[in-house]
């Protein structure tokens, strides 16, 4: 584990932020980067040298860490990087999907031109990330392109709902972006055009086929079915 932290950028906690929330956020990001994996042994003294704190704070967050789900405390042995089985999966993607095609519809009734032109830059961003292979931006560029399209839905409510599964869904999404990259933004511009185009009907259905073939391409890469390492 030493050597996974080592390699991922610097996260180390820095004060006044509240010390138990600081750390559990920056083992959650770890877990949603990639840098810690499903199935890996958590070293208490480790992580917390990493980000420099003492060994309480990051046992307190390994503790909200399992009740989130990104965590396994194991009797006798200790705590683990969840390993997602293939319901949780389905279940997190499906209910995205049914929240993103709303928000797709509402995005087409709702967008402005320079929603549009705005949307056509991340659409940019997006497409130079995967052709420089570099996932950590090409998932942030998918990320920032799936938040602008709430925004402009326009729908409290319905934003809320999307960032209660956004983290994991960015852990999801995380090990395919880049085989799934070239079909997935082949999509995004479909979508960009529908919404410009305001035809609300037309966006929705594009993103449900989005969604689901995002679903269908994670499931995929689940060995027999029940984890994603």
């Amino acid at each position: 584990m030493r050597e996974a932290l080592t390699a991922a950028a610097s996260r180390r906690v820095t004060r006044p932020a509240p010390l138990r929330q600081a750390v559990y956020d920056a083992l959650t990001e770890l877990i949603i980067s990639g840098s810690l994996k499903p199935g890996q042994h958590l070293v208490e003294a480790e992580l917390a040298e990493h980000l420099g704190v003492s060994r309480q704070p990051v046992r307190e967050a390994l503790q909200r860490l399992q009740t989130a789900g990104w965590v396994d405390l194991r009797p006798a042995q200790g705590a683990f990087v969840h390993s997602p089985t293939e319901e949780e999966a389905a279940q997190l993607l499906g209910v995205r999907a049914v929240l993103e095609t709303y928000s797709a519809q509402l995005a087409a009734q709702n967008a402005k031109p320079e929603d549009v032109e705005r949307l056509w830059e991340l659409q940019q961003e997006g497409v130079d990330a995967l052709a420089e292979g570099d996932v950590e931006r090409l998932v942030a560029a998918n990320t920032a392109l799936h938040d602008f399209i709430t925004s402009v839905a326009g729908n409290a409510v319905l934003a809320e709902l999307i960032g209660q599964v956004g983290q994991k869904v960015r852990w999801y999404y995380t090990p395919i972006a880049k085989p799934r990259g070239k079909d997935a933004w082949n999509e995004h511009s479909q979508l960009i055009t529908a919404i410009a185009k305001g035809d609300a009907d037309r966006a929705g259905e594009i993103m449900r086929r989005h969604t689901e073939r995002t679903t269908d391409f994670y499931r995929r890469q689940l060995p027999a079915g029940t984890s994603q390492d």
